[in-house]
């Protein structure tokens, strides 16, 4: 049987998927991963970071804020501790709805569809750009009169900028009631001491099936908060976002040993 996707053309969900050590990947994936891990050594740590800052993330919302409705948008393959898995281990009835328009994770998206008696998960298969057709979607499952916490985990920086990721985020905000929340991950160039590393970065990812990459300065990734009241610490290093909103005997926590920042992270609420 064909699958419905080129094994040989290297994919962002798939090299993710390596960086943390899972088996969803071919070898064109496993040579553009190694490529990053040249250039960047520190890729597969702050695969790690992301996925704990994603955790502790949702168990913050889930069980501080309340929050029982998640818009999980370039969510990527299925992973341990995926979102309906720790807000429903709190909250099972919580509703989540993941986006994605890649084939390998829609063909995987049952994994993310297992959810608790109480709750619901569902899959829109959509460009992030397309905020129309993810909100007409998302609808179905998700009460948008109640709050829902958008979450953008390491996926804003393959945005261009002349596709205006703050309009796009803005957009999704819009549609969103008072009381939600929105959830940000991007990858900085402040810690690249040799500037040339980010196009060679950029060349490997140009390859992918997806496009490019554009790390952000602080003060742009602070910008996607603009309309938000952010909730403390606001826009940090996400290795240091409230490690303590992760239970201990969870899991290990994962601080940034490489001494500088690689991804800015926070949460803000629309008023």
């Amino acid at each position: 049987m064909a699958l419905p996707f080129d094994t040989s053309v290297p994919n962002v969900a798939r090299i993710y998927d390596y960086l943390l050590d899972g088996k969803d990947n071919y070898e064109a994936d496993r040579v553009a991963a190694r490529k990053i891990l040249e250039i960047e050594p520190r890729s597969r740590l702050v695969a790690r970071q992301n996925r704990d800052f994603l955790r502790r993330a949702v168990w913050f919302l889930t069980g501080e804020m309340g929050i029982r409705q998640f818009l999980d948008i370039g969510s990527g393959l299925p992973a341990k501790d995926s979102v309906h898995q720790v807000a429903q281990s709190l909250a099972p009835e919580s509703r989540i709805v993941y986006v994605d328009n890649d084939p390998i994770v829609l063909a995987h998206s049952r994994a993310l569809l297992t959810s608790s008696p109480e709750g619901k998960c569902d899959y829109v298969d959509s460009d992030l750009r397309d905020t129309e057709n993810i909100i007409k979607h998302a609808a179905e499952t998700l009460d948008f009169t109640k709050p829902v916490a958008v979450l953008l985990i390491a996926v804003l920086h393959f945005i261009p900028g002349k596709d205006d990721p703050w309009d796009i985020v803005s957009r999704f905000m819009a549609a969103v009631p008072p009381g939600s929340y929105l959830v940000v991950s991007h990858a900085t160039p402040e810690s690249f001491t040799d500037t040339a590393n980010i196009g060679k970065l950029n060349a490997v990812y140009a390859g992918t099936a997806s496009s490019g990459v554009t790390p952000r300065p602080l003060s742009e990734i602070s910008n996607f908060f603009s309309e938000l009241k952010l909730i403390k610490p606001g826009v940090v290093d996400i290795s240091k976002w409230r490690l303590a909103a992760w239970p201990a005997g969870k899991g290990p926590e994962i601080v940034n040993d490489s001494g500088s920042t690689l991804f800015y992270g926070g949460i803000g609420q629309k008023p």
